[in-house]
């Protein structure tokens, strides 16, 4: 009779265990898709000191109802001119001055901020400047790199469209005011309760109790 038993017990005990084996390898994460709209400030600065035809260029945004409290951005690139024509000229940008050939440089880098959240990421965009009625059009994505709050260890990317007026009476160096429309993709790993040697114990205990009873 104690033989059968125990032979009831130990594949229970052996279920509790496995069950808490699962649980340590068990994986989850959370996606977040939201779209904002920003009000910007854009600004280009030329840079022949590090190369013909490179730029530095800065965009700030601000929107007052962002989703979790991402209020605020900064995003700083490196820029070259790719094409022109008597009208119009077109940049590439990119925080990691390495595409452009540029050495002993620092990677440069986007930040989402406003509250307790914040996302971190880097730039690889395209704009171009259309003097003859006056705009900016651009576009790119923005490769998640990390965060703060409920964006730790977030990864993904931002897609964004944007659009400047320019202003020619303005003075040279003077930011250009727009708007741009980011949509975030992201996805932040959530930790699972790991499993203690409490649920190897309850196991254990099961075989003692029916022991206990026989």
């Amino acid at each position: 009779m104690l033989s059968s038993r125990l032979g009831w017990l130990v594949p229970v005990a052996l279920t509790v265990v496995g069950f808490g084996s699962n649980v340590q390898s068990a994986a989850a994460q959370t996606t977040y898709n939201f779209d904002v709209k920003y009000n910007t400030l854009l600004q280009f600065v030329p840079r022949p000191d590090l190369g013909q035809d490179i730029i530095r260029a800065t965009i700030t945004g601000e929107s007052a109802d962002a989703n979790f409290g991402l209020t605020n951005f900064e995003s700083n690139t490196y820029g070259k001119l790719v094409e022109a024509t008597p009208t119009t000229q077109k940049f590439k940008f990119n925080a990691d001055p390495a595409v452009f050939g540029l050495k002993d440089l620092p990677i440069l880098g986007d930040r989402y901020f406003g509250g307790s959240n914040e996302l971190f990421g880097k730039a690889d965009d395209m704009a171009t400047i259309n003097f003859a009625n006056n705009t900016v059009m651009g576009g790119g994505t923005i490769n998640i790199i990390g965060g703060k709050g409920i964006f730790e260890n977030a990864s993904g990317a931002i897609t964004f469209t944007q659009q400047d007026r320019l202003d020619p009476t303005a003075p040279p160096g003077t930011p250009v005011k727009g708007e741009a429309v980011l949509k975030f993709s992201l996805q932040t790993p959530q930790k699972v309760p790991e499993p203690t040697a409490t649920t190897t114990l309850v196991g254990m205990g099961v075989i003692g109790a029916g022991l206990l009873v026989r």
